[in-house]
C-alpha cells in the first residue's frame, strides 16, 4: 500500500498525482492485456469452431464412405452371385448341348457303321458275282 507524505493542506498533490498516473498506467496496461486476451480468445474460439466444423465434416464424410463401401461390397457380392448363377445355367446348357451333339454323333456313327456293313455285303456280293462269272468263263473254255 502506498503511503503519501502530508503537506499543509493534506496529502502531497505531486505524490498523489504521480500515484494516480501510475494507477492509470497500470489500469490501461491491464485493460490492454484484457483486450488482447479477449481478441486472442475470440480468435481461438473461431479457430475452434472452424476445427469443429472440419471434424464434423470429416466424420460425416467417413460415415458416407463407410456406407458407400458397405453398399459396394453388398453390390459386388450380389453381382458375384448373379454371375455364378449365370455361369451355372450356361454350363448346364453347354453340357446339355454337348450331350445332344454326342448323341447325334453316335447316331451318325451307327448309321455309318450300318452303311459300311451294307457296302461290305454289296461288295462281297459283287465280288462273288464276279467270281461266279470268272468260274463260268473258265468252264466255257
Amino acid at each position: 500500500m502506498k503511503k503519501f507524505r502530508t503537506s499543509f493542506s493534506g496529502y502531497n498533490k505531486t505524490d498523489v498525482n504521480a500515484f494516480v498516473d501510475e494507477v492509470i498506467r497500470e489500469y490501461e496496461n491491464i485493460l490492454q492485456k484484457l483486450r488482447e486476451s479477449t481478441k486472442e480468445m475470440e480468435h481461438l474460439n473461431k479457430e475452434l469452431e472452424h476445427y469443429k466444423t472440419i471434424e464434423k465434416s470429416l466424420h460425416d464424410t467417413l460415415l458416407v464412405a463407410q456406407e458407400a463401401s458397405a453398399n459396394a461390397q453388398k453390390a459386388a457380392i450380389n453381382e458375384g452371385k448373379v454371375i455364378i448363377e449365370e455361369a451355372k445355367a450356361n454350363a448346364s446348357k453347354i453340357v446339355n448341348n454337348s450331350l445332344i451333339k454326342a448323341q447325334n454323333i453316335e447316331r451318325e456313327a451307327e448309321e455309318l457303321q450300318r452303311k459300311v456293313v451294307s457296302y461290305k455285303r454289296r461288295f462281297i456280293s459283287l465280288v462273288e458275282s464276279q467270281m461266279d462269272d470268272v468260274d463260268k468263263f473258265d468252264e466255257r473254255m
